[in-house]
C-alpha cells in the first residue's frame, strides 16, 4: 500500500467530524467514562465497531459505486444533501442549550452490561452505518484504488482517537463538558467541518 497524505488526511477529517458530533452513543460513552465504568472496555468496543463498518465502507460500497456512474451521482449528491443538514443540525443546536446531567452514581454497573450497552447505543443506531458505511464510502469513492486503502487508514485512525480520547479524556473535562457552553462550541466546530466536507464532495 502507497501512504497517499491527502487521502490520509480527508479520512481522518471527515470520520472526526462525523463521530464527534453530539449523539445518544457519544454522551452514553462520555457518561459512563466519567463515572469510570469500564473505559478501556468501551474504548476497544467502539473503534472496532467503526473500523469494522468503515472498511465496509471503503472497500464495498465504495467499490459499487465505482461500477455505476449513475450511483456515483447519487452517492455524491446524496452525500452534499446529508452533510449540509448535518451541517445544519450541528449549528442548530447551538442555539439550543443541552448539557449531559451526571447522576450520582453508587452502584457500579458489570463489564457485561456496559458491553450490552455499548454494542445497542453502536448498532442499533442508523446514524451509525449512514455516518460510515454509506457516507464515508460516498466519500472515499472520489479516491483511486490505490488512495482509499490511505482514506480508510485515517478514518479508523479518527475513531480509535476519538473514542480513547473521550474514555480517558472524561474525567478531565467533566466540569467543562456539563456546561451547554462547551456543548455548543463543540457543535460550532463540527458544523464548520460537516460543510467544509460538503462542498469538498463535490468540488
Amino acid at each position: 500500500m502507497i501512504f497517499e497524505p491527502s487521502a490520509f488526511i480527508q479520512g481522518f477529517a471527515a470520520s472526526a467530524g462525523l463521530i464527534i458530533a453530539i449523539g445518544a452513543q457519544n454522551a452514553f460513552i462520555l457518561k459512563q467514562a466519567i463515572l469510570r465504568n469500564h473505559v478501556l472496555a468501551m474504548a476497544i468496543l467502539c473503534s472496532l465497531i467503526d473500523a469494522c463498518l468503515i472498511l465496509c465502507g471503503v472497500f464495498g460500497f465504495a467499490t459499487l459505486l465505482e461500477s455505476s456512474p449513475i450511483l456515483m451521482q447519487i452517492a455524491k449528491w446524496g452525500g452534499f444533501a446529508f452533510l449540509g443538514y448535518y451541517g445544519f443540525r450541528s449549528f442548530r443546536n447551538v442555539f439550543t442549550s443541552h448539557a449531559i446531567e451526571m447522576g450520582n452514581a453508587t452502584h457500579k454497573p458489570s463489564l457485561k452490561k456496559i458491553i450490552s450497552l455499548t454494542l445497542a447505543f453502536s448498532l442499533l443506531n442508523p446514524h451509525v452505518y449512514l455516518d460510515t458505511v454509506v457516507l464515508l464510502g460516498s466519500i472515499s469513492s472520489q479516491f483511486s484504488d490505490a488512495q482509499q486503502p490511505s482514506f480508510a487508514v485515517g478514518a479508523m485512525l479518527a475513531s480509535f482517537v476519538w473514542f480513547f480520547s473521550l474514555c480517558y479524556g472524561a474525567r478531565f473535562f467533566a466540569p467543562l463538558f456539563t456546561r451547554p457552553q462547551a456543548w455548543k462550541i463543540l457543535d460550532f466546530i463540527v458544523g464548520c467541518l460537516m460543510w467544509i466536507i460538503a462542498i469538498a464532495l463535490i468540488t
